[in-house]
């Protein structure tokens, strides 16, 4: 919210302070911390002017100026160049002279153009920042202002001027206003406040326009229109301009002044906090009624956008005969067919009272932001109505010439004010803070509410526009803001004594560093993917990856679903590293995937304010899908360097399948590896790890050629991905119930023939099965396929080391292990001992 110092004057004493930062640092103090400051945009001499006479050059280049001798109160005219022609001699303007710097550090300097020596600039709107206009230079007189030559533009102007721009609590609404924001300051500095939204209004009358509130409210059960005020202004000149002194707010309040008619409305709405509407009240029809979209219903709003409704969206709407049309998206933005042009002759003035929840799902739904519903979404006082709206009445009657008319309506009650009990020794219960009854009435009183104290109890009863207080520690929290949270203590909580890093955290901890340490990098990348990465991936049509569960608000229309696995968005990042000149690639993500299971389609809704119970609570975490823990890993390029060592080795499956093997062994647990064909692998070079308890902990492979085609990656680039939740479910096999040997051990290498198709590991199995406890490791050393073996068969060498516990192993016995190892090998796969 930006705050016009000047403006703010008008309804506090701000001269208490004579530094603006002191203002800012104040402000600060309760809540409204300073985000920007706004001070003089100009400096150097900037004179109001009188054109003496000017003389008009028409130039080689076609373009025509005006040569000008101005009158700056320094008793010799200067000359100066102007280009633009809608003045006249005799015209005050406003001259910036030769060391003046304009917004945008524009220094003014004398300078030789169209063969003169230009004495300074005759300055338009834009170039001082006082708007966009820049086809005219400004004439003080159109502005409504007067002057002497030599007089200070700078002053005149506005120029130097301070504008705070202040950062509003979401739940504090009554702060976008310049009411709100001077109230907070009278109650800092203990001044009374003089509430200029104390306002005589008129009582509605049976001949107002027929306005009818007919819609119940599907949200919340919360009606979306709880109160409507019109009032009509006739005979109103819409082409009369803004006077400059509202202009000028209105810009230093960072809004851009329109037209009188809508810059009266926002200005009001600045100056009130009541977003306001105006109608062409010769183009409405017989009534007005506020409803919910039907199915089918579209509206051109004023940005000249024709907007989709939604069946939540609360709609302003004329009826005429009984039919209806839309004229406004409720507390957001109105329709084009009804807006106050300059042939608009009367006026009806529209101040309701919508619901926060419609008009901030309105906004968000539509992607429109708006002055209006950035107060209704956080909350607008609703007794404010009907003083606002008689407020811009009153300034279109003054500014405009209107009239206002006699008939007046209302509709929808004020609600009732809210009243709570406040025990008087909660404040210092919570804050560690003395607060005497007294003090306490008058720290509340000083926010707007109304105090009786009874006892030890204090009856509060809360103004209108603090709809955020509902319950008495939300007035604890006032108590200490308005009694400076300057006189709160400083107490050091005592740390609790720590437990250390759970399972999972250590698990993550030691896989992490393993990656990092095998050559990988840690990136994080955002959990939104599409049906079109699916397709990229081709991921089959029943594939249960494909259900992500989709946003109903996602941060970009073309990736609208929660990813279901961690390499539909890494792979994003290996394609941004290659594309900024990598070649080899490794990186790795940790963290959560959202699976479309295990949870229910649509989660419990509350009231605002309402605090679910227990079992509600247990409700909401059973409503929310299913969110393991992933690792998944990319390698792209080669895995082993070129260097003297050697050319250097391409990346292959064995590399990734090694890492989920390492991870394993870092945890202490083993898996079955079993070939798989699962997208986006190639089918024919995919692991697939089956952990003891049967569940499927991951893959690791090749992707699929058509898969890096897709993705645009190098070709025999090869992933994993494991859910981390799975492995976690394992016991740790790393107990030692044995004894340790300290006899030698004794090697026996068997080369069996088996089928292609039967993997590796099974055949490892059989012989480990056979091998009796004395086997202590088996190794895979040799696959051969070739001239020497009959086709379709395939040459498994392994090394078995033997080691018994309590004897050295003879030569005999080592064999006679791997006999018994290879019978049961070649009962269980087939295979053959390669001679």
């Amino acid at each position: 919210m930006r705050v016009p110092l000047e403006w703010l004057s008008d309804y506090v004493d701000t001269s208490v302070v004579d530094d603006p930062h002191v203002l800012a640092a104040d402000l600060a103090g309760i809540g409204l911390e300073e985000e920007d400051f706004f001070g003089p945009a100009v400096t150097g001499p900037l004179v109001v002017a009188r054109v003496l006479e000017l003389t008009k050059e028409e130039h080689s280049n076609g373009k025509t100026i005006n040569w000008c001798q101005v009158d700056t109160g320094e008793g010799e005219p200067r000359g100066i160049v102007c280009g633009a022609h809608n003045f006249a001699a005799g015209d005050l303007v406003v001259a910036a002279l030769p060391g003046a710097v304009l917004p945008g550090d524009f220094r003014i300097a004398a300078r030789k153009t169209y063969g003169h020596v230009s004495d300074g600039m005759i300055c338009s709107q834009r170039e001082l920042g006082l708007g966009d206009d820049h086809d005219g230079i400004i004439v003080l007189t159109d502005l409504g202002l007067d002057g002497e030559p030599g007089d200070d533009a700078i002053a005149l102007l506005g120029l130097d001027r301070v504008t705070l721009d202040v950062n509003v609590t979401p739940d504090r609404g009554y702060q976008l206003s310049m009411r709100g924001i001077a109230r907070e300051y009278a109650m800092l500095k203990g001044q009374t406040f003089e509430d200029p939204a104390r306002i005589a209004t008129a009582a509605p009358t049976a001949d107002g326009f027929e306005v009818v509130l007919a819609d119940d409210g599907p949200i919340h059960g919360m009606p979306g229109c709880s109160r409507f005020t019109a009032l009509i202004v006739r005979d109103l000149d819409p082409t009369r301009p803004t006077p400059f002194w509202m202009r000028r707010r209105l810009l230093e309040a960072g809004m851009r002044p329109i037209s009188l008619a809508v810059d009266v409305t926002n200005y009001v709405m600045l100056e009130l906090g009541q977003p306001i509407h105006a109608y062409d009240l010769d183009l409405l029809g017989q009534r007005i009624v506020v409803r919910r979209a039907r199915a089918g219903e579209t509206l051109t709003t004023l940005d000249d956008v024709t907007r989709k409704l939604d069946a939540e969206d609360l709609l302003i709407t004329d009826e005429t005969d009984g039919t209806s049309r839309i004229i406004g998206l409720a507390g957001v933005m109105g329709g084009a067919e009804l807006e106050v042009t300059d042939a608009t002759r009367a006026v009806l003035i529209e101040a309701a009272h919508f619901d926060q929840v419609s008009i901030a799902r309105t906004a968000r739904r539509h992607r429109l932001p708006s002055e209006a519903a950035r107060r209704f979404e956080r909350g607008v006082d609703p007794a404010l109505g009907p003083a606002a709206a008689r407020r811009v009445a009153d300034l279109l009657v003054e500014l405009g010439g209107g009239t206002l008319d006699p008939a007046t309506t209302v509709v929808g009650e004020e609600p009732a004010p809210r009243v709570l009990e406040l025990p008087l020794d909660l404040a210092e219960r919570t804050v560690g803070v003395a607060y005497s009854a007294a003090e306490t009435a008058g720290l509340l009183e000083a926010i707007g509410a109304a105090v009786e104290v009874s006892g030890d109890t204090a009856r509060v009863t809360v103004p209108t526009w603090r709809g955020d207080l509902t319950s008495p520690i939300d007035l604890v929290e006032e108590i200490a803001r308005a009694g400076s949270y300057d006189r709160i203590p400083s107490v050091l909580p005592q740390a609790p004594g720590g437990r250390g890093l759970s399972a999972a955290q250590r698990a993550r901890r030691r896989i992490s560093n393993l990656l990092a340490g095998l050559g990988y990098t840690e990136v994080l990348t955002y959990p939104f993917t599409s049906e079109k990465r699916s397709d990229e991936l081709l991921l089959p049509e029943d594939d249960e990856r494909r259900g992500g569960v989709r946003l109903v608000n996602p941060m970009a229309d073309d990736q609208p679903l929660m990813r279901t696995h961690l390499l539909a968005t890494l792979v994003d990042a290996v394609s941004r590293n290659l594309g900024r000149g990598f070649k080899d690639v490794a990186v790795f993500e940790a963290g959560l995937v959202t699976l479309p299971t295990g949870g229910s389609a649509t989660g419990l809704r509350f009231d605002p304010g309402y605090h679910p119970s227990a079992d509600e609570l247990a409700a909401i975490r059973e409503s929310v899908p299913q969110q393991p823990y992933h690792y998944a890993g990319v390698v792209a390029g080669r895995a082993e360097l070129a260097g003297t060592w050697g050319a250097g080795r391409p990346v292959e499956a064995a590399d990734v399948i090694d890492t989920v093997r390492r991870i394993l062994a870092a945890l202490g647990l083993d898996a079955a590896v079993r070939a798989a064909r699962r997208a986006p692998f190639h089918p024919g070079r995919c692991a697939e790890f089956v952990l003891a308890d049967g569940s499927v902990l991951g893959h690791a492979g090749e992707l699929h050629p058509k898969v890096l085609e897709n993705l645009g990656l190098p070709r025999r680039s090869v992933a994993f991905e494991i859910d981390l939740d799975a492995l976690l479910r394992q016991e740790d096999e790393r107990a030692w119930t044995g004894v340790l040997s300290s006899y030698p051990v004794s090697r026996q290498d068997v080369a069996l023939v088996v089928d292609d198709a039967i993997p590796a590991a099974e055949v490892a199995a059989a012989l480990r099965a056979g091998a009796g406890a004395e086997l202590e490791t088996l190794e895979v050393f040799d696959v051969y396929s070739g001239d020497q073996v009959p086709e379709g068969r395939k040459s498994i060498a392994f090394r078995m080391t033997f080691r018994a516990a309590d004897r050295t192993l003879t030569a005999d016995e080592a064999s006679a292990l791997r006999e018994a190892a290879t019978a049961v090998a070649a009962e269980r796969t087939g295979a053959e001992v390669r001679s």
